[in-house]
């Protein structure tokens, strides 16, 4: 198990510790219900040190990038960043990726942590013919989430939502990114590991409240954002999780190209919402309520804090999945009544 370079302060904070990916992280401090509450009311704060971060850069970085991944990122505009997809031939997802451009030949590859491994074997062997390096970024990455973030991290009117620059945060140099995974705005900031923790105490000094990993994932389930392993998988392509705004199929040629071209999506990622105060969860079937024919499955779902009733996101057969179909779900032998609704559920 991998600690991140806050992993003393979190015991000391009296955190509970989980493994997740490989690495040794906090799964709450308290109270799950207050540190969601703290992200949509005021600002969290999360240690996000085991996400992957890789650097690629040299003459040929851009034109790789975009042979490699499915958006376009020779038109990211150095200090902007892009949400984008690593896919495999078959067109099915291997992660979904922030790249930052750090330069006119300088690119940031945010990844998940379970996924790391796959996404750097895989450019390497997409590299071939290119000159371009990929080296891992050593690099810690706290978030500051919340309505109250702007207040604690500072103004910062240069910089934009998915945008990127150097500041000195603490007295640290760092890169200070406007991006998050909560519906909430909010800053990224990655520093050197020696500098994690004056940051992170100078951000609780500022009013930030440490919050872990369960809360991260009611938080961005509200938001509708997709998690790779329950929305996104190498069976799932952009186009069946109604991402296909990412993919740039007018690009020449890239890796999945045909494939994604050919896609003809039969399943489409849904919002529920459940009638009862049963929570739907993933692996749950969807229902025709009317014959009982299963219809789709569960991919993510939890009570909502915010909403104060259970969510979940599902796939369904693209004929059931008009907004206000009603449904039913299989919550452990029990059929509960549900609707489908747009996402996201929450918009702050």
């Amino acid at each position: 198990m991998r600690n991140t370079a806050l992993h003393d302060v979190h015991e000391r904070l009296g955190a509970t510790m989980t493994g997740f990916a490989g690495w040794s992280m906090p799964l709450r401090y308290g109270s799950d219900i207050g540190e969601h509450h703290a992200v949509r009311r005021s600002a969290g704060l999360f240690d996000l040190g085991h996400m992957g971060q890789l650097e690629v850069t040299g003459g040929e970085a851009a034109a790789f990038l975009d042979h490699a991944l499915v958006g376009r990122l020779s038109a990211v505009a150095v200090g902007r960043a892009k949400y984008t997809m690593l896919c495999h031939s078959t067109g099915g997802v291997l992660d979904d990726l922030v790249v930052y451009r750090l330069a006119e030949q300088r690119f940031l590859v945010v990844a998940n942590a379970a996924n790391t491994p796959i996404v750097r074997a895989m450019l390497g062997e997409h590299s071939g013919g290119y000159a371009v390096s990929i080296d891992d970024a050593n690099r810690a990455l706290i978030a500051v989430q919340g309505p109250h973030a702007v207040k604690i991290v500072g103004e910062h009117p240069d910089l934009r939502y998915y945008a990127i620059k150097p500041e000195r945060l603490a007295g640290c140099d760092v890169l200070l990114a406007r991006t998050g995974y909560t519906g909430e705005d909010g800053f990224e900031i990655y520093c050197a590991n020696t500098d994690a923790e004056t940051v992170w105490e100078w951000a609780i000094a500022a009013g930030a409240l440490p919050a872990g990993l369960a809360c991260r994932d009611t938080l961005r389930l509200e938001a509708g954002m997709p998690l790779y392993g329950h929305e996104l998988t190498v069976h799932t392509t952009p186009f069946d999780a109604g991402l296909g705004r990412v993919v740039a199929l007018d690009k020449r040629d890239f890796v999945g190209a045909a494939a994604l071209r050919a896609a003809r999506p039969e399943k489409v990622l849904v919002g529920i919402v459940a009638k009862s105060r049963r929570s739907p969860r993933a692996g749950h079937a969807v229902l025709d309520p009317a014959t009982g024919e299963r219809i789709g499955e569960i991919t993510s779902g939890a009570p909502s804090p915010t909403l104060g009733h259970p969510i979940a996101m599902a796939y369904v057969a693209k004929q059931h999945s008009e907004v206000g179909t009603g449904v039913a779900v299989d919550i452990r032998g029990r059929r509960e009544e549900a609707d489908i609704v747009a996402l996201p559920f929450y918009r702050r």
